[in-house]
């Protein structure tokens, strides 16, 4: 079992940065794939990125590669995104999830643990 909480949204302009964090607990941590998702006002739950066990491999959807970068600390049970040159359209909450296993880890029904959101603001 697993329980994730992501901090350090809130309200940006334009072209500004903004890290979030994710905390899980529990000692398995380091056996589950990490994603982030977006949800804006009316849409569905999208895929923004994830990182594998080891940090072997990342992914990002295309509206933020070069933008935004993920990364995680095992040993501190921790996954960031760092987000750069945000636009008004980066707005949603972003939720940090984590799977145990999965096939391309780009739909939310492949992970299994979710956190609570952080609301992500950007204005122009």
């Amino acid at each position: 079992q697993v329980q994730l909480v992501e901090s350090g949204g809130g309200l940006v302009q334009a072209g500004g940065s903004l890290r979030l964090s994710c905390a899980a607990s529990g000692r398995t941590f380091s056996s589950y794939v990490m994603g982030w998702f977006r949800q804006a006002p009316g849409k569905e739950r999208d895929f923004v990125a994830y990182i594998t066990r080891s940090s072997s491999n990342t992914y990002y959807t295309d509206s933020v590669k070069g933008r935004f970068t993920i990364s995680r600390d095992n040993a501190k049970n921790t996954v960031t995104l760092q987000m750069n040159s945000l636009k008004p359209e980066d707005t949603a909450v972003y939720y940090c999830a984590a799977a145990r296993s999965g096939r391309t880890y780009r739909n939310p029904q492949e992970y299994d643990h979710w956190g609570q959101g952080t609301q992500v603001t950007v204005s122009s």
